[in-house]
């Protein structure tokens, strides 16, 4: 295999002082033709989630030491084959692919300091909470389709016991996940063991009208399924959770600084330094403080910015009265923000979404809302609504979520990046949380020019929380802030109570670095619309912004502001 990959970086290298450009534009579509076909022979369920054509569909991805090596041989390759091209060489409509192929290798390379392998035990997007999202996806209705179902759900006791090796080797090399997430996974699957196997997420063939292949599955889960789940929670109870960190920080770990720091790259596409990341959080967070003052100054009566948050709070028309209430409210603003949006944007996707509630035990484990995107464009988005919570949340605090999720955030920006970005295999694998986070922070403001909100208190709630998240995110994977600490910090913004707080930590300790992205794109996304007008002045059209910054897809924020600059040059 090293041998095949020395060649074939060779021949390109070769290649490039015999050819020009059109020797780059083939070079960089060769590259992302094999980048694709490698991600998708390491793990096939990727196919459902960017809506590429796959026939593989009877097994997960291989987290043995030996693919991990062989995977990080690859990309180490692939990153080799694209520093021969020159960008500077390609079309500007192939910049985009360039740039995505660049930051997605040199960060996933980066991120092998972290080993995460050894403390992957996650309730936010771990493998419990992954394979259900495959099941969602997993096609049946054939024959070949019912065998490779059955195959692929098969291996799970497999998974199971490579991930317990990974985990027992992570303990003897001084890695360990902490308690507390520990725990809340623990939880999922007592949720999930509490199910009979029709009940079960994984339970594809409830989509299936086989009998055979209804009463094969039943009995996969029963049989094999249910008894690997349930050896996994023994040995996180009784094993692991005993040597599991009391503490969260990624600083704790073997080379916990230089882990955290990739994990900031990996999440923000920026090369900025935890302390960079929290000053510019500190000068943001009381900025949006200032604004709160400035609001409740005129509709209470005073400048006590906690007064004003707990006054917002406490009003008990701004309440519900069952978290069926807050489901249906959320319902019905959707439709709103649908109709609202269209003064934001020149074209809607074609592609609707729906809130649905979370599904148990993801609410039972503490996962917030969120949206699940479907690459299908006959089936809709789904908001994700968590509904444990609904006594502490408000009609504003709904509100602002519904924007940030659906119209005019995550699934106005991603449905729309599949009708108008190129449509080239890289752009639908492409992600990143700055530019997809910070789109959806972006829209939450737009909601206030776009009259979006109907309750006076979202102008004040959508200003507590942004930028905290550059805050306490820093503060506890390389400042020394302890638990109690974060915790007083995200209960003073009034978003938070206590349980919710514990929540978003241990959020923090399972993605650390994530929460850094949101406004880190947010804000780069308000100051290339506050450069374009500046220059266009009378000229600069919202919409045409708007669209400017959707139509290349998720892009790095770096190619963003070439972009978005390459634009404004282009309309002056």
């Amino acid at each position: 295999m090293k041998g095949f990959l020395t060649v074939a970086v060779l021949c390109v290298i070769c290649a490039t002082t015999v050819e020009g450009a059109d020797g780059e534009l083939r070079r960089l579509a060769q590259l992302e033709d094999r980048f694709v076909a490698e991600s998708l022979k390491y793990d096939p369920t990727l196919a459902y989630m960017a809506g590429l054509p796959t026939r593989v569909h009877d097994r997960f991805a291989d987290r043995s030491p030996s693919a991990l090596a062989a995977r990080n041989a690859e990309e180490t390759a692939e990153l080799k084959v694209l520093a021969v091209i020159d960008p500077a060489r390609l079309p500007a409509m192939s910049r985009a692919t360039y740039a995505l192929l660049k930051e997605q290798l040199e960060a996933d390379l980066q991120l092998r300091v972290c080993h995460r392998e050894l403390w992957n035990v996650d309730h936010f997007y771990g493998w419990v909470n992954q394979f259900a999202d495959v099941a969602d996806k997993q096609p049946v209705g054939t024959s070949d389709l019912r065998a490779q179902a059955l195959r692929r759900f098969s291996s799970i006791p497999r998974y199971v016991d490579i991930e317990i090796a990974n985990l027992r080797r992570g303990l003897k090399k001084g890695y360990a996940a902490p308690q507390s997430v520990v725990r809340r996974v623990i939880a999922q699957l007592d949720g999930l063991l509490a199910l009979s196997p029709d009940e079960s997420p994984y339970f594809v063939a409830g989509r299936d009208s086989d009998p055979a292949f209804r009463v094969a599955f039943t009995r996969l889960i029963a049989d094999r399924i249910v008894p690997a789940l349930r050896r996994y929670r023994e040995f996180l109870a009784d094993e692991y959770l005993p040597r599991a960190r009391s503490g969260i920080a990624v600083s704790d770990l073997p080379d916990g600084a230089a882990c955290y720091q990739a994990y900031l790259r990996y999440y923000t596409t920026l090369s900025r330094s935890p302390k960079e990341i929290y000053d510019l959080g500190m000068r943001t967070v009381e900025a949006n403080k200032a604004d709160v003052v400035r609001i409740g100054a005129k509709r209470f009566g005073t400048d006590d910015f906690d007064k004003i948050v707990a006054t917002s709070k406490a009003r008990p028309e701004n309440h519900f009265r069952s978290k069926e209430e807050l489901l249906q409210y959320s319902q019905a603003f959707m439709v709103r923000t649908k109709e609202k949006t269209a003064s934001l944007i020149d074209r809607p996707p074609k592609q609707d979404c729906v809130i649905e509630p979370e599904r148990d035990f993801e609410d039972q484990g503490g996962v917030s809302s969120h949206y699940d995107p479907d690459p299908d464009p006959s089936n809709p988005g789904i908001y994700r609504i968590k509904l444990g919570n609904w006594q502490s949340q408000t009609r504003g605090e709904a509100e602002v979520t519904v924007v940030h999720e659906v119209w005019p955030g995550h699934h106005l920006q991603i449905a729309l990046a599949r009708e108008i970005a190129p449509d080239t295999p890289v752009n639908k694998l492409g992600f990143n949380s700055a530019y997809v986070e910070g789109w959806a922070r972006y829209a939450e403001g737009m909601g206030e020019e776009a009259d979006i909100y109907q309750t006076e208190d979202a102008a004040i709630l959508r200003r507590v929380w942004p930028a905290r998240g550059m805050v306490v995110d820093p503060g506890l994977h390389a400042l020394h802030w302890t638990r109690q600490q974060a915790v007083e910090y995200l209960v003073a913004t009034g978003r938070f109570d206590e349980k919710g707080a514990q929540s978003q930590i241990d959020r923090i300790a399972v993605m650390p670095g994530q929460l850094t992205a949101y406004d880190s794109g947010g804000l780069e996304i308000k100051s290339l619309r506050a450069e374009a007008q500046a220059a266009l002045g009378p000229k600069f059209d919202l919409r045409e912004f708007n669209r400017t910054v959707l139509e290349e897809g998720i892009v790095p924020l770096g190619e963003l502001r070439r972009h978005v600059e390459s634009w404004i040059n282009s309309n002056k």
